[in-house]
């Protein structure tokens, strides 16, 4: 008898340290849905892993149309997979903000950033502030662009492309801004040049870069990526500057709401700030500087220079002016 309250005792101690050592490797896990490409999002949540060890992250990497497509599928199956979202179509986040499918999570850094929202109330955070402008393939054009205007010139025909809108959330914020900016007719006169819709922002960079296009409309970590490696193409920046925040937010009813508020702390934070200005494009802190090689301009002239627009308006024409533009660019009527 007494044998077998000693078997009994072994095997309850050995549940009893399997459980605790299953507890102990146990970990949360993070899913990430971002239009960022890998050279920027890759190295971050590589960061973030060093500092939470405890947290499995994955991603998946998509333009932001194939994204909220993605996102609107799983709600019509009755779950978002995903626990944090970070594109730069901002008025995404507003739609989503109106839905309610946003959890409010005032990070304790914001003031410690610069903060593009006038109405920011915590349901997204801009995490970078990203900059278009127009990308040239240095063997083909000679002179620099150093206005929009410049697009019309013999020496960009059937030569420049532009991300499709739809795919694309900074090509959708770039042609919101120089429609408000310009008119239709500025979209007209390219496409009486010829200008080509591109599949999303980094096939019309690619093309730039390979020659199949002089020039396009350029994200700036995307073609400063292709300059560090070689590539023989430049980025300039006319004086109506177009500037796309990309804010990051985390969706309501997240299983790992604590690890999610800890990936948007890590992101705002100088260590993963510095690792974006490290790949070509803007910190939102003020202690994080440009990185020496980059022809960006600084963060504070950005939102001083950047096309202002009405984001909540641009959520209600979105499907408008995405076919607006295609209608254009095609020549329909």
């Amino acid at each position: 008898m007494r044998n077998k309250s000693i078997t009994l005792s072994i095997v309850l101690v050995s549940i009893i340290v399997m459980i605790f050592c299953g507890a102990a490797f146990a970990k949360d896990s993070l899913i990430i849905y971002t239009s960022m490409k890998e050279s920027l999002i890759g190295g971050i949540v590589e960061g973030f892993i060093v500092k939470y060890p405890d947290v499995a992250v994955d991603y998946q990497s998509a333009g932001a149309g194939k994204l909220m497509a993605k996102i609107a599928a799983e709600r019509e199956s009755g779950k978002i997979l995903a626990d944090i979202i970070w594109t730069s179509e901002v008025p995404d986040f507003y739609s989503m903000r109106k839905e309610g499918i946003l959890e409010q999570y005032n990070t304790p850094l914001i003031n410690e950033i610069l903060n593009p929202f006038d109405d920011y109330d915590g349901h997204f955070t801009a995490a970078r502030l990203g900059t278009l402008g127009i990308a040239i393939n240095t063997d083909l054009i000679k002179t620099p662009p150093a206005q929009w205007s410049d697009l019309f010139k013999p020496e960009y025909k059937g030569a420049f492309g532009i991300a499709d809108p739809a795919l694309s959330g900074t090509s959708f914020m770039s042609v919101g801004m120089l429609e408000k900016q310009f008119g239709w007719e500025f979209f007209e006169k390219l496409h009486a040049n010829q200008a080509r819709i591109g599949k999303g922002s980094g096939q019309v960079v690619d093309d730039t870069a390979s020659g199949e296009l002089a020039a396009s409309l350029a994200v700036d970590y995307i073609t400063n990526d292709k300059i560090t490696k070689g590539a023989h193409i430049a980025l300039y920046y006319p004086p109506e500057l177009l500037m796309a925040p990309s804010p990051i937010a985390i969706f309501k009813g997240s299983p790992n709401l604590e690890a999610a508020k800890k990936f948007v702390d890590y992101l705002l934070s100088h260590e993963a700030q510095v690792l974006i200005a490290g790949e070509g494009t803007l910190s939102v802190r003020t202690d994080v500087s440009n990185q020496e090689g980059f022809m960006l301009p600084e963060a504070s002239e950005v939102l001083a220079r950047a096309i202002k627009i009405d984001y909540i308006d641009m959520m209600g024409r979105k499907e408008e002016l995405i076919k607006k533009f295609t209608d254009v660019l095609q020549g329909r009527k």
